[in-house]
């Protein structure tokens, strides 16, 4: 089949469309045909070796997928051949097709085209897993999030609004931010000349942050927090290593908790498939009935997954980078 490879860490033009030996379905996995993936943040870093792919996972890029159910391996119920779906990947998503545990498998939502449901799975998971099983968001409670016009973004400030939440977040345009609160958003800010922490204070203090910034924003979002705040952070663009003041955490009773999808295991309670079961109970229901949409900003062919790549560095986008297969 063909797939994205890579011969050596670098810059996007070390993306190339060649050609890999063909995925089996092993116990409890089926095989996809791809219809399309979608970039992620992740998906540069590993291209940069600076994300080591977990043990026993595709050395292909993608983090998720949609596509129809081609082969179905021993011991797997409920998922016939001619299925469509889209799945939560380990990896494997930049190709023409791909294996994946059953059990991290979702129903092409009634009403979402296909290639449409690949902007679905990474960020419905994430979000859910980290802001509502976490961070146990509730209704009438303030959720910063980080980075609004982004996939995950997008799909946080529709998830925290349906769940009765007030939402304020931070983009670096106006149009982004305008986007924002067609969504829904109450509050938002441009992070480049607006000071998120006395916006959010004046708000009364964020409940729950959802970050992508790690160290950069570390202190500032505990400085943003109500009493009995929660950040839960997703990812380190602002680095890796942060000072954190324990005693103005305490004051407010707050916590840090931190946690990535991709390396969870398929079981358990904490694992992708526990994930994944959550999201099909809580998430799709709303999906289908259209309350809560994928935000795709453009499509582009798989083959040129290195202009969807470049995209993201830009922070040109707003919502998801469709990789489609023609």
């Amino acid at each position: 089949m063909r797939a994205i490879t890579q011969e050596s860490p670098g810059g996007p033009d070390t993306l190339v469309w060649g050609e890999v030996p063909d995925p089996v379905a092993g116990e409890g996995e089926v095989v996809l045909d791809v219809v399309a993936s979608a970039v992620n943040r992740a998906d540069l870093l590993q291209r940069e070796g600076n994300y080591p792919v977990p043990p026993g996972a595709s050395e292909v890029l993608g983090l998720e997928c949609s596509g129809i159910v081609s082969e179905v391996g021993p011991g797997v119920e409920g998922w016939r051949v001619g299925d469509e779906v889209c799945a939560l990947l380990a990896g494997g998503g930049y190709a023409e097709r791909v294996a994946v545990p059953a059990a991290q498998l979702l129903p092409r939502p009634a009403g979402v085209e296909l290639a449409a449901a690949a902007a679905l799975p990474e960020v419905a998971c994430t979000v859910w897993s980290n802001v509502f099983m976490q961070a146990g968001l509730a209704a009438g409670e303030l959720l910063l999030v980080h980075g609004g016009g982004s996939g995950i973004g997008t799909m946080a400030i529709q998830l925290a609004k349906r769940a009765g939440a007030r939402v304020a977040t931070t983009a670096g345009s106006a149009e982004k931010l305008a986007f924002c609160r067609e969504l829904g958003a109450d509050i938002t800010i441009n992070y480049r000349d607006e000071d998120f922490v006395e916006v959010v204070r004046a708000a009364g203090g964020a409940d729950v942050v959802l970050d992508n910034m790690g160290a950069a924003y570390l202190a500032r979002n505990v400085a943003a927090l109500a009493p009995d705040g929660r950040i839960t952070v997703i990812g380190m663009q602002g680095g890796r290593k942060g000072e954190l003041d324990i005693g103005a955490l305490l004051a407010k009773r707050g916590s840090v908790y931190a946690a990535g999808l991709r390396g969870r295991p398929v079981e358990g309670r904490h694992g992708k498939g526990a994930v994944v079961a959550a999201v099909r109970a809580h998430v799709w229901p709303d999906v289908e009935a259209g309350r809560v949409r994928p935000v795709v900003h453009t499509r582009l062919p798989m083959a040129r997954a290195a202009d969807g790549h470049r995209i993201l560095e830009e922070s040109s986008h707003t919502g998801k980078v469709l990789l489609v297969n023609d």
